[in-house]
């Protein structure tokens, strides 16, 4: 799958943008047919201790699903936006099977 990850107002460490492809990468096996997805990483200048936030978007064929999750770190907003969208995932598949 193809992912394209922009880190809005600051610059990504590389592993964090590895850790970000390998876990959507993983969403390959509740879905096969995912034609890419997009990532976008801010830092809201909130004075809030959650201030870290990840929108996904991913595409699949006729239709688009979309996440936003905000959190302290970004590791713990991208495992909890891969929850969310395996829901959503496992929703779609299941609609499309009936």
């Amino acid at each position: 799958m193809k992912v394209n990850i922009q880190s809005i107002h600051f610059d990504a460490d590389g592993k964090l943008l590895e850790l970000v492809q390998k876990k959507l990468n993983k969403l390959d096996t509740f879905y096969d047919r995912i034609i890419d997805a997009d990532v976008y990483l801010k830092i809201d200048k909130d004075l809030h201790q959650e201030n870290k936030i990840i929108e996904c978007k991913i595409n699949i064929p006729g239709q688009s699903l979309f996440v936003k999750e905000r959190s302290r770190t970004f590791e713990v907003a991208l495992d909890e936006s891969l929850e969310a969208l395996k829901a959503q995932l496992k929703k779609f598949k299941e609609k499309a099977m009936v």
